[in-house]
C-alpha cells in the first residue's frame, strides 16, 4: 500500500467540536480534529501523543485514548471504543469502532473494524459450499481406485520345476533308407574299378561255397 508522505499543515490550530477532555501532558500535533457527537464524548488520557493530520471522531458512545498511546501522523479513528496505555498506532491507521489492548503495535496503513468485508466473505463461503454440493453429489459413491494389474503367471513345465532337463526326441525306431544308393555305387565303381572285381570274386566265392554246400 502507498502512503503519500504527509505536508506541513499550514493550520497550526486544533480543532475541536462537541464534548472532548484532554489531559494537560498529552502532545497534539497541528492539524488535529477532535469531533464528539452529540451524546458522545472522546477523552485522551496523559502522556498521549496524537500526530499531524489525525481525526478522531466520536459517535454512538465515548471514545477513550489511554495514557502514553502514540497515534501516528493522519490516523483515522471514528466511532467510539478505547485504545489501551502505550498502544502504538502506525500513520494513516484507521480503527473504526476500536478496542486495542494495552501495548499493542498496529503497522502503517492498518484496517481495523471494517465489518463490511467480513460479510462479503460469509457470503461467499456458503456459495461455495453449494457450489461444491451440486458438482459432487453427497451420496455419490467414491470412485474405485485402480488396482494395480498382475501379470499372468506362465505355466511351468513339471521338469522344470524339479530341476530335470528336459529329454532328447528319440529317434524313430524304422529302416533307414537311403536315397541315391544306385548312384553311389556307380562312382564309387567308376573311382575303384577294381573294388568291382573284388566284389565279383566275393560274390562267386559265396555261390560256390553255397553250392558245394
Amino acid at each position: 500500500m502507498y502512503l503519500s508522505p504527509l505536508q506541513l499543515s499550514s493550520n497550526s490550530q486544533i480543532l475541536m467540536s462537541g464534548d472532548v477532555v484532554v489531559n494537560e501532558s498529552a502532545a497534539i500535533a497541528p492539524g488535529v480534529i477532535l469531533q464528539a457527537d452529540p451524546g458522545s464524548r472522546i477523552s485522551i488520557a496523559a502522556g498521549a501523543c496524537i500526530g499531524m493530520g489525525a481525526i478522531l471522531h466520536a459517535r454512538e458512545g465515548n471514545l477513550d485514548i489511554g495514557a502514553g498511546v502514540i497515534l501516528g501522523a493522519g490516523v483515522l479513528v471514528v466511532g467510539s471504543g478505547t485504545i489501551g496505555a502505550n498502544a502504538c498506532i502506525g500513520a494513516a491507521a484507521t480503527l473504526i469502532d476500536p478496542c486495542i489492548p494495552q501495548m499493542q503495535i498496529l503497522p502503517a496503513g492498518a484496517l481495523i473494524g471494517d465489518s463490511c468485508r467480513q460479510v462479503v466473505a460469509e457470503a461467499a463461503a456458503p456459495e461455495t459450499a453449494e457450489a461444491d454440493t451440486v458438482d459432487r453429489p453427497i451420496d455419490a459413491p467414491d470412485s474405485p481406485k485402480t488396482q494395480p494389474q498382475t501379470p499372468p503367471e506362465t505355466a511351468v513345465d513339471p521338469s522344470e520345476s524339479n530341476g530335470a532337463h528336459p529329454s532328447p526326441p528319440q529317434p524313430s525306431e524304422g529302416p533307414t533308407i537311403l536315397y541315391g544308393q544306385a548312384h553311389i555305387n556307380q562312382l564309387l565303381g567308376t573311382l575303384f574299378p577294381h573294388r568291382q572285381a573284388f566284389n565279383r570274386s566275393e560274390e562267386n566265392g559265396q555261390t560256390l561255397s553255397g553250392g558245394s554246400g
